[in-house]
């Protein structure tokens, strides 16, 4: 992302000494191989255009019984609903969890949202992580972040949830060796409670001028990702691998067979490269098919984010279901 995540998303976020065992993604996430397969919507504007996204739930690279699938609180669009009702619509939409936004989230309120409603909250995104950065070269200002990120690792466990989303920072912040080092050593402060409290720290790959160029061709590769994350020597930070962000900088395919067990959670949105543009999940030219083959070489179990317009239940239905269709679920 070129420019603060609310100019390219389509909705914006209503946004210890450690453990070093290895942790599996089962352990914070009960699969079911229950999870059907919702009958295909058709948005708004027209019949709904999976193209390359389609996937048979009986194919040998479909990933049904793998995902579950969650969604940014603010995707929920119901002006005037308490937090429990929009929970409620998200559930009946298909989603199997929901992503809070912390530090500032409501931790009693979200605790009532999910016995009223019995969506559970896996994860959350640091609040503020665009603004207040861990790359910043102004010592108050990292610790700053440091502490949002301990509060909201906090937040996530109190209220069930097992990740934290972060954006790291930006690469405006000084030189990518600098940014480098002076990020990892910030965020690594929050890994001791990160393995006390069991909630992972998931790096989100986004437009942020930092492990990638920027202005760069479509085949770069994820080769600096995976020495970033290597650096923490820590299970407890790994990537929030977005499939929609990096297809215009190289094949998503082959930066997730790159990163590896460092994938433990998922995002998705479409993209077009021709459009040089975000798409909704299942239309643009994203290689689906080949993401689904990668997802199983890497044998990923685990949570898959929508991350697009948000709506009202009948929209939403629409997102779960195109979901459905590109994973194969």
């Amino acid at each position: 992302m070129s420019t603060p995540r609310s100019s390219h998303r389509f909705a914006g976020r209503d946004h210890s000494a450690a453990q070093h065992g290895v942790v599996s993604r089962r352990r914070f996430v009960g699969l079911s191989a229950g999870s059907g397969v919702a009958a295909l919507l058709s948005p708004t504007s027209g019949p709904l255009a999976i193209g390359r996204a389609m996937a048979d739930p009986t194919a040998t690279d479909a990933l049904a019984g793998r995902l579950k699938k969650t969604l940014k609180l603010g995707m929920i669009k119901l002006p005037g609903a308490t937090l429990a009702e929009r929970f409620a619509v998200a559930k009946a939409a298909g989603f199997d969890g929901v992503e809070m936004s912390f530090p500032g989230g409501d931790v009693a309120e979200t605790k009532q949202a999910i016995a009223e409603s019995g969506l559970p909250v896996d994860g959350s995104v640091c609040a503020g992580h665009w603004q207040i950065r861990h790359t910043s070269g102004d010592e108050a200002s990292r610790r700053q972040a440091l502490d949002s990120l301990l509060q909201a690792l906090r937040d996530t466990h109190a209220v069930g949830g097992h990740s934290v989303l972060l954006v790291v920072g930006k690469g405006e912040d000084g030189p990518e060796e600098e940014i480098w080092e002076r990020s990892v050593e910030n965020i690594s402060k929050a890994i001791p409670l990160a393995s006390e409290l069991g909630v992972q720290i998931l790096v989100e790959n986004v437009w942020n001028q930092f492990l990638y160029d920027h202005d760069g061709a479509a085949d770069q590769t994820a080769e600096k990702f995976v020495r970033y994350i290597d650096d923490f020597r820590s299970p407890w930070v790994g990537m929030q691998f977005d499939i929609g962000n990096h297809w215009k900088y190289g094949p998503t395919g082959d930066w997730i067979r790159a990163l590896g067990h460092r994938v433990l959670k998922l995002d998705v949105k479409g993209f077009s490269r021709t459009a040089n543009s975000f798409t909704p999940i299942g239309e643009g030219d994203i290689d689906f098919a080949d993401i689904r083959k990668a997802l199983r070489e890497i044998n990923f179990h685990g949570w898959l984010a929508a991350e697009v317009a948000g709506g009202d239940e009948a929209y939403l239905r629409t997102v779960a279901s195109q979901m459905d269709a590109a994973f194969g679920l």
